[in-house]
């Protein structure tokens, strides 16, 4: 067994990124099948045909933990050449995700513990995040001797309200939604009591405490975040000029105003540092542009999620899409196309700790959901025209399953349940457009109850026999059906859609981690995009790449951290 091919790229000059980033694309030409593959279709279009049969003939015997450690590039011995160059390649053109060591990085940089007021309502994962992220942001603050902080996409504003009330910086919590807004104003009042309280209590001046200052209104270009920008940075005697900023003709809401801008004149012009966790999709892109584009903006510490959400467009010098960026990536012709973007979503980390009982279960769902595809494809095609995307009804069914069979492991698998970047190649299922409701459970009882209870039928070495995978098709399917709103499969022939799928079922399993093994290198190659537009802005510019999360409690753990010389 090998555990990886060596790494040999480096992303520290426009050069160097540019010349791994064509090595990427070219590695990913003969295998475009993978990236335009989704596997909803694997039956209908028999995706298995257009990868090596030496390959497939070789994996569909292999033990389900070696197929969950394709993707981190781990191979075997006994396996084909072209196989083992396959996966060790992919490997070397990945970037690493193990954590980094963020004292030996920043130098004096000190991680806080969060205590349980300021992580009231955290996961173990936000906590995580927040702790990690808080003090970088903290350092390079320092370092560029910026006084604002701007988190974009603050949601419940867990990030502002540490930075404000551990690391005593002026915070700006900017989000699309005003609820969160609510959120963050009446969270961060509490906190706000207790830490009065807490200085009452040992006779010490409150320093004057600050909250963070709220903002609502969608960032939908760099324009945007740069007139509000604008707005906050008058000073108290200019009328605040919000041109540019509202959105679908609403205000901006909060504190924007004399209020905002005497707290951020208090010490001089203000300097500030971009800052977004998990801001999702073309929102970290242009917190980028916004970097290079506004000089008040003295540093940026971004992590991306959603890749497929991001905008996508013609590969022309002046376009200005959330992928390509760069004008090396443009100039090499490529495009992603969703599917791959999707791609891009999964986790290496999190596969590899999954265990085989819930990998039995995630192949055989996919297998279940791929046959489905074929009856809607025969009996329903305008379903299909109307909405590509069917949607999942995984949450309810994940959760379930998981607490009956993995209780020893109960933290990975509830953490593969994340409300950020869930994406169409992790988990099928048959939901159509249901509520946030209905997809923790309250209309999914039939499909999830198909694995309930059949939970005691799940290992390779089990004598399930056909009828009982059969009928637990059939139930799958209808419950897809009543779920799309299809009352009539009186005249289904659910006995032969399965008698052609079923055969070739256990290939799902080694197509899926072969294809997975992609998303690693795809989302090196997003990234690296975005480091080189920076790379390619100024020479006054020095941007890295860092890991600065558990890629196991966190998959999109990469910062890339970029300040003005």
């Amino acid at each position: 067994m090998d555990s990886g091919g060596e790494f040999k790229y480096s992303c520290k000059t426009a050069s160097e990124t540019l010349e791994w980033i064509r090595a990427i694309v070219n590695f990913l030409k003969p295998y475009r099948f993978f990236l335009d593959a989704h596997v909803v279709n694997f039956f209908k279009e028999r995706l298995w045909v257009a990868v090596d049969r030496e390959w497939m003939d070789c994996l569909r015997k292999e033990p389900v933990d070696d197929l969950l450690r394709i993707p981190s590039g781990v191979i075997q011995d006994h396996w084909p050449a072209s196989l083992k160059e396959f996966v060790l390649t992919l490997r070397s053109l990945s970037l690493p995700r193990e954590q980094a060591d963020l004292q030996k990085v920043f130098p004096g940089l000190q991680v806080a513990s969060l205590n349980n007021v300021l992580s009231q309502g955290m996961n173990h994962k936000k906590k995580h995040e927040i702790e990690a992220l808080s003090a970088v942001i903290s350092s390079i603050a320092s370092r560029v001797g910026a006084n604002t902080i701007v988190d974009v996409g603050s949601g419940q504003g867990y990030l502002a309200q540490v930075l404000s009330f551990e690391y005593q910086l002026s915070v700006i919590a900017i989000d699309a939604s005003s609820h969160h807004g609510r959120i963050t104003d009446a969270r961060a009042e509490r906190i706000k009591k207790h830490y009065m309280a807490k200085l009452r209590r040992s006779q010490l001046e409150s320093r004057g405490l600050s909250t963070p200052k709220t903002v609502t209104c969608r960032v939908l270009s760099s324009d945007t975040l740069k007139a509000l920008g604008s707005s906050l940075l008058q000073k108290d005697d200019e009328k605040p000029n919000n041109n540019g900023v509202n959105i679908d003709e609403k205000p901006l809401e909060g504190s924007v105003g004399n209020e905002l801008t005497s707290s951020l004149y208090a010490n001089g012009k203000p300097l500030l540092v971009l800052a977004g966790l998990h801001a999702c999709g073309d929102l970290s892109v242009t917190m980028l542009r916004t970097f290079i584009e506004c000089t008040d903006v003295r540093a940026v510490v971004s992590i991306g999620c959603c890749y497929n959400l991001l905008s996508e467009g013609i590969v022309e010098a002046d376009t200005q899409c959330g992928f390509p960026m760069s004008k090396g990536v443009k100039s090499a012709g490529l495009l992603l196309k969703k599917n791959a973007r999707d791609l891009a979503c999964q986790s290496a980390e999190r596969w590899r700790g999954l265990g085989e009982a819930a990998c039995l279960h995630n192949f055989e769902l996919h297998a279940f959901r791929a046959a489905f595809q074929m009856v809607l494809f025969q009996h329903y095609p305008e379903i299909i025209i109307k909405s590509p995307s069917i949607g999942r009804q995984g949450k309810a069914l994940r959760r379930r399953h998981h607490r009956r069979t993995l209780v020893s492991g109960a933290d990975i698998a509830e953490s593969l349940s994340q409300k950020n970047c869930e994406n169409e190649t992790s988990w099928p299922a048959i939901s159509c457009t249901e509520s946030a409701d209905a997809e923790e459970g309250s209309t999914c009882n039939d499909a999830a109850s198909i694995y309930e209870d059949s939970s005691h039928c799940i290992s390779r070495n089990c004598d399930t026999n056909l009828t009982d995978r059969y009928s637990m098709f059939v139930n799958f399917c209808r419950s897809g059906l009543h779920r799309l709103g299809l009352h009539n499969s009186q005249d289904i022939n659910f006995s032969g859609l399965w008698k052609q799928a079923e055969p070739f079922a256990e290939l799902i399993g080694p197509y899926w981690t072969l294809r997975a093994a992609l998303g690693p290198v795809l989302e090196t190659l997003l990234l690296l995009d975005r480091l080189l537009f920076l790379q390619e802005s100024s020479n006054m510019v020095e941007a890295v790449i860092l890991p600065i999360f558990d890629p196991v409690l966190s998959p999109r753990n990469v910062a890339l951290i970029a300040k003005k010389l």
